[in-house]
């Protein structure tokens, strides 16, 4: 027997018994507050999570809406075509992460297992091109060229391509009509990013996974309109997967189609008479360098005058935008980006930027006046002029003595345009500037709209430059360590430049400004800026926003949204001024440095305005610019390296034109073969199934307007600009 009392024994089990309890009634009193959190706290959320995941998403993605020009053709559609993706998510599940069903996937594809490994990599700072920077659940695409067979293979034998799909689907399609071929106005896709999806998860536009993405041009602006809205059917699932109900079902909605002011034929025009130009330009020789001009790029704008609305839009190098669909290869990555490239992806004419020459004399012109020098009045016209230690020349050092502004215009005079800057200059207070001095000849550029974008449809537009006052401070300030650095007061000629930088790099020196005068210098400009000032001269001066965009139709046809011309400004000249500045211009063309380009021009039914302009650049050759309107249109063309602006590109603008009005070498018009006599005002009519019936259109053909004919070499030689 237990020598422990009776009563100890009973007092240890009570409180055994005790503990027992509380931790029983704690254990409830846990389990109870757990219930309540999940059952009342956030029932609801759990309560929704538990039905999705008895719901199944599948997505349809909406039909990507076109682009068209004026009269409907086609610049970017959709077709369809048979393509074969991989899921990342499923390869992962393989022990080598699914190189082997890759490789077999190269060989019945007839591709290189690297080059499709490389397809199905993801995007990283430290990753090349190709690779897929779109989300990692969403499947990738291998190739939107698989045949019918290749597909078959592939459905055939699943246990050898777990996680490959092949299947039919639409697919972006550029298909140049008429050789237009348009890259850098129509931009290219990509698939859409993580970060992208996430950015746009509030808006009213979010992505999906599958979404492909506008990079550049149209297909960038106008993204949101053209990508549509994608069809979503959820189906409810039991535990094992299989479908015991459809929830709720989005119908997909097709992208709007984005009507165009361009206009496939004159686009292919555009593009060929460029090309032709540049070929013309490197067959020429260059006597200032001993060897024949590069001509390694140029651009060209087509431009509606009264409206702003381009009409054509070429630059080049160009590249095919159809490289883009379905993931680029590494081959063509290089072409497009690499140092060999010339970077045929940069829209010259809203991204090239040079000197401008006498294509800016209208800005001087117009700035000479508003500081009170009569436009009929005399002024000297020497072979050179000299200021600060430094002696400026004409062209081939001509003499045309005493003449007015629009005379200098008509010759494109340069030392008119030296002797006024540099009076305004002294009046400004020379080197030691006045408080508020007026600078007229750099408010005036501003005023015109330089230094500034345009306000162009387009992304990633430049804005030139007005190397004004505040410029040059910025500029100092930026580079005076470097310039004190290199420079040497007895050195080279760059050493020399240097050490006056250095010292007096801020200050606007009169070499600056009658340099400036001419459109010489540090002053930058693109093509777009400039069409946009010789259109706004055509019509009466108001400087409109250029629009490629013309319309936004939406896929069933029924909406119509008119993307209306705006303007930023009106040009700073009078009626007058305007008047005696357009008559120049056409003098130009009728007895200036332009008249040998028109011969047989019919400039009384077709006034022709023209300026030409040939800027020099450091290091490099010539560039050349030919600037141009009637009362329809303006057009700019220029020609980097390309030799004198009635040289180079004269002939190609011209050629141009006679398109344009079907006008032959002799100047008779045949309207049959005017591509637009008159600006297009209707738009094409899209039907309710979004199909719209385009005219077919043929490639150019140059010798349906024969060239004007070419002067003697004796008329030639000597004509800079």
């Amino acid at each position: 027997m237990s020598n422990i009392p009776e009563t100890g024994r009973t007092q240890r089990v009570q409180i055994r018994l005790v503990v027992i309890q509380v931790l029983v009634f704690s254990l409830l009193f846990t389990l109870g507050g757990r219930l309540w959190y999940l059952q009342i706290r956030n029932g609801q959320e759990y309560s929704d999570e538990a039905r999705n995941n008895h719901v199944q998403q599948v997505v349809q993605p909406a039909v990507r809406g076109s682009i068209l020009d004026a009269r409907g053709v086609p610049l970017a559609d959709n077709e369809t075509r048979l393509v074969v993706s991989v899921s990342r998510t499923e390869l992962m599940k393989i022990k080598d992460d699914g190189k082997g069903v890759l490789t077999r996937l190269a060989d019945v594809l007839g591709m290189k297992p690297k080059e499709v490994l490389d397809k199905v990599r993801l995007c990283d700072a430290k990753t090349p091109q190709p690779c897929w920077n779109g989300s990692p659940y969403q499947p990738i695409p291998v190739t939107d060229e698989a045949t019918t067979q290749q597909a078959l293979q592939i459905r055939e034998r699943t246990e050898d391509f777990p996680g490959v799909t092949a299947e039919p689907t639409a697919v972006r399609r550029y298909p140049a009509p008429g050789k237009a071929n348009t890259a850098q106005v129509l931009g290219y896709l990509s698939p859409v990013t993580d970060e992208e999806i996430t950015k746009a998860q509030d808006t009213d536009s979010p992505y999906l996974r599958s979404d492909q993405v506008g990079r550049s041009g149209l297909e960038r602006t106008y993204d949101k309109e053209l990508r549509g809205k994608a069809g979503v059917t959820r189906y409810e699932v039991d535990n094992l997967g299989r479908v015991i109900g459809e929830a709720k079902n989005d119908e997909a909605e097709a992208g709007a189609s984005v009507v165009t002011s361009m206009d496939a034929r004159v686009q292919a025009v555009a593009e060929y008479e460029l090309n032709g130009a540049m070929k013309t330009a490197r067959q020429s020789f260059d006597r200032n360098t001993g060897e024949n001009y590069k001509a390694d790029s140029g651009a060209v704008v087509v431009m509606e005058a009264k409206t702003g609305r381009v009409v054509a839009m070429a630059s080049l190098p160009n590249y095919d935008p159809n490289a883009w669909v379905g993931g680029i290869s590494a081959k063509d990555y290089a072409k497009l980006t690499g140092k060999k490239s010339n970077f045929p992806l940069l829209n010259r004419a809203i991204q090239g930027q040079a000197a401008p020459g006498s294509i800016f004399k209208v800005i001087s012109s117009t700035a000479a006046v508003n500081a009170g020098y009569p436009f009929n009045g005399n002024y000297p016209c020497p072979s050179s002029y000299s200021v600060g230690g430094q002696t400026f020349k004409n062209f081939e050092s001509q003499s045309y003595g005493s003449i007015s502004i629009g005379r200098a215009l008509e010759v494109s005079c340069d030392t008119v345009y030296y002797g006024i800057a540099h009076k305004e200059w002294l009046k400004d207070g020379g080197i030691n500037p006045k408080k508020q001095p007026k600078d007229w000849f750099y408010k005036t550029a501003h005023q015109f709209g330089l230094g500034k974008e345009t306000g162009i449809d387009l992304p990633n537009e430049v804005t030139g430059r007005v190397p004004d006052r505040q410029w040059k401070q910025d500029f100092y300030k930026a580079n005076k360590d470097a310039w004190c650095k290199q420079g040497k007061k007895d050195g080279t000629y760059v050493e020399k430049i240097a050490y006056e930088n250095c010292l007096e790099g801020n200050k606007m020196r009169a070499g600056d400004s009658v340099n400036y005068s001419i459109g010489q210098g540090d002053t930058l400009v693109t093509p777009i800026q400039m069409a946009t000032i010789y259109a706004a001269i055509s019509n009466g001066g108001t400087l409109y926003n250029p629009t490629v965009g013309k319309a936004i139709v939406s896929g069933d046809g029924k909406s119509v949204e008119e993307i209306k011309p705006e303007s930023h400004g009106k040009l700073p000249f009078t009626r007058k001024t305007r008047n005696e500045i357009d008559e120049a211009l056409a003098g130009v063309a009728t007895r200036g440095s332009a008249a040998w380009r028109f011969g047989g021009w019919p400039q009384d039914k077709i006034p022709m305005h023209a300026k030409t302009g040939t800027a020099e650049v450091y290091g490099k050759q010539t560039t050349s610019w030919f600037a141009t309107y009637t009362k329809d249109y303006s057009i700019v063309m220029t020609i980097s390296q390309g030799g004198t602006g009635s040289g180079a590109s004269g002939p190609a603008v011209r050629r141009i034109y006679n398109a344009l009005y079907g006008l032959d070498d002799s100047g008779k018009q045949d309207l049959k073969k005017a591509l637009l006599p008159t600006p297009q005002k209707s738009l094409p009519k899209i039907q309710h199934d979004g199909s719209i019936d385009a005219p077919q259109i043929k490639p150019y053909d140059p010798n349906s307007q024969k060239a004007p004919q070419e002067q003697t070499l004796a008329a030639v030689l000597g004509r800079r600009d």
